[in-house]
């Protein structure tokens, strides 16, 4: 679920004599520190992003549990399931109603399966290697949900009337995190959930995360790593703040929404450059972020960027720092419809698209050079300098041992340029499966069809 738009809040005086300094010129504010030790599987990780109820014809755990050798071969590593719990039907929306309407945290969604199979799932994807987490709607209920019998948890009105946390989102109640139950309650159900004993899961994607207090999920983190140590926690949001003592992660919405920008809209791909230079400056020194370009909340990205253009914005997410996310179906170039109000109904993914290029090869050959050279797994990215940066991004990735070159043309017409980098003569195509063969000469200078792309190495004498 999208978290909505905030309000602005006024300043405290404190903060906007704070604000006037630096304007002067005085002093800037910087970034909080991150308190956090992230788990490495996280840091190397790529994460894949399961819709149960569409994953598979049948629609359950079972149907995951079934097809994990085909995610451990893709190269997955992190796999989150979509909610799993019971959907409210009062004043659902759709047929089948939102995943995010939730009416019992303790329970599953007797469509999915039971409490074993989801055990079942979680204990098989461990044994290959993949973590297994569960998305967490902490936000709001449905209106039926069983925490109805408490009044006093959910968010009220001036007449004492419960009311939704956002007035278009019909189908569900907010809850009122200033009540000290309701977080007792809350947390103790994130325990149950990552229970060694239980059902054993390595951690959470947090639904609308910055519309939840900080302090709860701070008060939260501090008790999960009590339970589960090297736990996993996701936040679908873009708040600074969030990433110091409570997430390891969070999304980078400002950057996907430029995404859209740049390939929908006409933007320059030079937007792309300032938004992340933005993100870098507003949030702690070494924030992980999800990079994606696809996921439940909007139409497919072949729907949207066409099947070239979704690959290139791929290519980009596997190239940034960062923890890059596939959604369930990208793999096979699935254009079935998705986000609202496609989420209320079933779905299925459909596997066997006509007319694609071989992408789960050429998602495999991504994850495995990620894998293979750490240095797509740091914080060390650099835009570099290109002829024609309204089209091209160009990045480098680099460490001590290897540095790699990605040059992306993200407009549909060819295009012919160079990019400036050191040791240019040096540089190599790498080759990709399912991906045809780059000149082996030419570096610097290149020509790239219409959103083509390559990737160069160096070995750093």
């Amino acid at each position: 679920m999208k978290h909505p738009t905030t309000h602005r809040r006024s300043l405290t005086p404190i903060l906007a004599l704070a604000l006037l300094a630096a304007a002067l010129g005085g002093f800037a504010a910087e970034p909080a520190k991150i308190t956090l030790s992230s788990p490495q599987w996280l840091r190397d990780g790529v994460v894949y992003e399961i819709y149960p109820r569409n994953f598979s014809a049948d629609g359950d755990f079972n149907g995951i549990t079934a097809r994990l050798d085909e995610l451990k071969d893709l190269g997955v590593n992190i796999l989150w399931l979509m909610p799993i719990h019971p959907l409210g039907e009062k004043m659902r929306k759709g047929t089948l109603g939102s995943p995010y309407a939730v009416r019992d945290y303790f329970a599953i969604n007797p469509a999915y399966g039971t409490e074993v199979d989801l055990k079942r799932l979680v204990t098989e994807a461990h044994k290959r290697g993949l973590k297994v987490i569960i998305d967490v709607v902490a936000n709001h209920t449905a209106w039926d949900s069983v925490l109805m019998q408490h009044p006093e948890f959910y968010k009220q009105d001036a007449t004492g009337k419960i009311i939704p946390p956002v007035k278009e989102w019909t189908d569900v109640a907010g809850l009122n995190y200033q009540n000290p139950k309701l977080r007792e309650y809350m947390i103790n159900m994130l325990k149950h959930w990552i229970d060694p004993a239980g059902a054993d899961l390595d951690g959470f994607r947090c639904d609308v995360a910055s519309e939840v207090p900080t302090s709860f999920w701070e008060e939260a983190r501090a008790e999960l790593v009590k339970v589960k140590p090297d736990i996993m926690m996701l936040a679908e949001a873009s708040k600074p703040e969030l990433l110091v003592k409570a997430f390891d992660l969070d999304y980078s919405w400002p950057l996907h929404g430029t995404l859209n920008d740049v390939l929908l809209r006409g933007a320059p791909a030079s937007e792309l450059k300032r938004s992340w230079e933005e993100s870098r400056k507003q949030f702690p020194e070494g924030s992980l972020h999800l990079r994606f370009s696809d996921n439940h909340d909007e139409a497919r990205a072949v729907a949207r960027f066409g099947v070239r253009g979704a690959l290139a914005a791929s290519v980009l997410m596997f190239s940034l720092d960062g923890v890059p996310l596939l959604y369930n179906g990208m793999e096979a170039g699935d254009a079935t419809e998705s986000g609202d109000p496609a989420l209320f109904e079933k779905l299925p993914v459909f596997w066997n698209s006509k007319e694609r290029p071989p992408l789960r090869q050429i998602y495999q050959g991504l994850i495995k050079l990620r894998k293979q050279y750490p240095a797509f797994r740091n914080d060390r990215t650099v835009w570099l300098h290109t002829s024609d940066e309204a089209n091209l991004v160009t990045l480098l990735r680099l460490d001590e041992k290897d540095e790699f070159v990605i040059v992306i043309n993200f407009s549909n017409r060819p295009a012919t340029g160079w990019v400036e980098v050191l040791h240019d003569r040096e540089f190599k195509p790498v080759a990709v499966a399912g991906m045809p063969e780059a000149p082996t000469d030419g570096f610097p200078l290149f020509r790239l069809n219409g959103f083509e792309w390559r990737i160069y190495h160096r070995t750093v004498k």
